[in-house]
């Protein structure tokens, strides 16, 4: 009896054991299927930031002034530019361009308004000289004070960007072909020129004004300097070669006020 009661329990124990086993070789149930859920929105493309130009913050004025820049006689010849092997220089003009003057009417002359006006501000976006075959582009622009000057570098060769006011070396910048573009602050109230060691025909000039109200004689040599606040004010034209001229403007809410310049070979003799 108690032999058979010993192996009674004996094997009860096996038993359990071995249903024990069996439970921890059983895959674990799986989850109930989940109803799919709708796809995530994809997250939105982050906008890149474009640097557009800011406009100047100029007074909401009305008056107009506008004219042409001629002239008189017969322009000076232009020279001709030392010959170049660089082949980026390819399509630049073999001439000078110092005097541009079709028929009678004389381009890259900056006329502008003088003295501060209340109300402006400069922009926080610089104006722009790239170099194009050899050559700045453009040649005669103005800035505002406190405004700054981007050098570009289109072309596929080495440039620098040496920049004077009168004698004095402002900076001198080298530019890689194709490279990144280098910003200069523009000198308070000056003449900036701009000049290439490797390519000395290289130049341009930028002119920082006071106020927002100057403008740059095209092939026309016509010029156009919109809202202006009324008063009497100080225009100049301004040309590398020829220097200045002035006039006193009344400027008018109602109608344009009209002034033109006048500039001859005598004025360059003037000048030195």
């Amino acid at each position: 009896m108690t032999l058979r009661t010993l192996g009674l329990t004996m094997l009860g124990a096996a038993g359990l054991l071995s249903l024990s086993a069996c439970k921890k070789e059983e895959a674990a149930p799986a989850a109930p299927p989940s109803t799919p859920s709708a796809p995530s929105a994809a997250p939105a493309p982050v906008a890149e930031k474009v640097h557009a130009a800011s406009p100047i913050q100029a007074p909401s004025g009305k008056g107009v002034v506008k004219g042409t820049v001629t002239f008189t006689g017969t322009p000076p010849p232009a020279e001709d530019l030392p010959a170049s092997s660089d082949p980026a220089c390819e399509g630049r003009s073999a001439k000078d361009e110092s005097v541009l003057v079709k028929d009678g009417k004389l381009q890259n002359v900056l006329v502008r308004v003088r003295g501060a006006v209340e109300g402006v501000s400069a922009p926080s976006t610089p104006v722009v000289v790239d170099q194009s075959k050899c050559t700045y582009v453009p040649r005669v622009q103005g800035a505002m004070v406190g405004q700054s000057v981007a050098f570009k570098n289109s072309d596929g060769t080495l440039h620098n960007v040496r920049g004077l006011v009168g004698a004095k070396a402002a900076f001198n910048v080298a530019q890689p072909p194709m490279g990144a573009a280098v910003n200069k602050p523009v000198p308070a109230d000056e003449v900036l020129k701009l000049k290439c060691d490797i390519h000395p025909w290289m130049t341009a000039y930028v002119l920082s004004n006071a106020n927002p109200f100057y403008a740059t004689t095209g092939a026309d040599g016509a010029f156009t300097l919109q809202g202006m606040p009324a008063g009497t004010y100080t225009v100049e034209a301004w040309h590398e070669t020829f220097g200045t001229k002035t006039a006193e403007v009344v400027v008018k809410d109602d109608a344009p006020t009209d002034v033109s310049f006048a500039f001859s070979a005598a004025d360059a003799s003037a000048k030195k």
